[in-house]
């Protein structure tokens, strides 16, 4: 084991409790202590993201933040969670978008999902592809805690809402190799806290919110973002995604078409012990100020699957691949209720012509957002001494070098 492995091992090793998002001024934030006498832990200093490396996916420009909240008005909030080691290790959160500066329960937009494998859960879908519009904010959090999430959403639209019902969507990915997933740690505070933190800006990545306890490619995973903004003569629009990557093998992992994963193999860092790869999970929600439809919306979901294969992933079997992809786009709103008579609106949508800039920029936007993941990502050590090593940024820089595309 190398020095620097055994440095994060120790001190993530260090028994505390944290409920924060991932640093001051980033999206989700610190948030209040709760319960069990729950102490704010400052975040480590975050290591560097693709572009600040050199690597640079694709030929489009990001935004300023070269994340989803570069899309105007979505908003992201993170609640972390870690504790304990051995059988009591609590290595998990909740991660809550809200879509627009609007109300998230009130108007609603069009939206669309696509699942590259199905096994894993991301509710409200159902009546999403009947209406083809998103009525909610969007959480993400580990398996055991969909529930108590989406719950804690449904009782947020009774309070700020109008609606007597509410179909809020949440999704998930399987933490259970970092985190005591059963123990059912996530409760509906630590979701409206998420939700309360939620702000526009640099979102925080890898090891907080719902991807605090994911493992992607055999290495720390965790949350990741980027975002891309069209050429002038495309329509200028701006795509942005978010990830929750807790999929994929080692030998599998691609970077910039360099197999950096038969590179940096077990024998260079060891895999996080017995668990069968690639039956993990991957999430992605892409948000774009596009007017599109919710068939197009479908069709933008879609390609996150491209990007995803473009690092190696393939929708394994065992792996719940799901994206949910919406158009913030004000004249695609309509109000998800009336009062009074029946009343027409009208809405914008894109040709279909001129969806394939929108395309390209979801796939490198993936890529990258899974790519950032990783490497923000740190060490953990988690339940049962499960431990599972971050991306080494300079192994992984050295692996580039060797086929020119540094």
């Amino acid at each position: 084991m190398t020095q620097r492995h055994s440095d994060v091992t120790r001190r993530d090793l260090t028994r505390r409790t944290m409920l924060t998002g991932a640093a001051a001024g980033l999206a989700g934030a610190a948030v209040s202590s709760t319960a069990n006498a729950a102490q704010e832990v400052p975040p480590p200093k975050a290591r560097p993201r693709a572009r600040e490396l050199g690597i640079r996916v694709g030929s489009r420009e990001t935004g300023k933040h070269n994340a989803i909240t570069d899309v105007d008005g979505v908003r992201v909030g993170h609640t972390t969670l870690i504790s304990g080691q051995g059988d009591e290790a609590v290595r998990t959160g909740v991660t809550m978008l809200v879509p627009h500066n609007g109300n998230p329960f009130e108007d609603v937009i069009p939206a669309g999902f696509h699942w590259l494998n199905g096994n894993g859960e991301m509710t409200g879908t159902a009546w999403l592809r009947e209406s083809g519009l998103l009525s909610s904010p969007v959480g993400i959090t580990n398996t055991g805690s969909v529930r108590v999430v989406r719950d804690a959403l449904y009782a947020l639209q009774a309070e700020e809402g109008k609606q007597s019902w509410s179909l809020p969507v949440v999704a998930e990915t399987w933490d259970g190799k970092l985190n005591d997933t059963d123990g059912q740690h996530v409760t509906t505070a630590h979701a409206r806290a998420a939700y309360r933190s939620a702000r526009s800006g640099p979102v925080a990545e890898g090891n907080v919110g719902g991807g605090t306890g994911m493992i992607c490619h055999g290495f720390k995973g965790g949350i990741g973002t980027s975002s891309r903004v069209l050429d002038g003569a495309d329509g200028g629009w701006t795509v942005g995604v978010l990830v929750q990557a807790n999929h994929g093998k080692r030998p599998r992992l691609t970077v910039q078409g360099v197999p950096v994963g038969e590179h940096i193999g077990a024998d260079v860092v060891p895999l996080p012990g017995e668990a069968q790869q690639g039956a993990g999970s991957i999430i992605t929600l892409v948000a774009t100020n596009a007017p599109l439809s919710a068939q197009q919306c479908d069709r933008l979901a879609q390609r996150t699957a491209l990007g995803i294969g473009r690092t190696g992933g393939a929708g394994e079997n065992g792996s719940g691949d799901g994206t949910l992809a919406f158009s913030t786009a004000a004249a695609g709103r309509i109000p998800a209720s009336l009062d009074g008579p029946p009343s027409a609106y009208t809405v914008e949508q894109l040709p279909n012509s001129a969806v394939d800039p929108l395309f390209y920029a979801v796939v490198e936007a993936t890529e990258e957002a899974i790519l950032n993941a990783m490497l923000a990502a740190r060490t953990m050590t988690g339940f049962r001494g499960a431990t599972a090593y971050e991306l080494p940024d300079d192994k992984l820089l050295d692996t580039l070098a060797k086929y020119n595309r540094r």
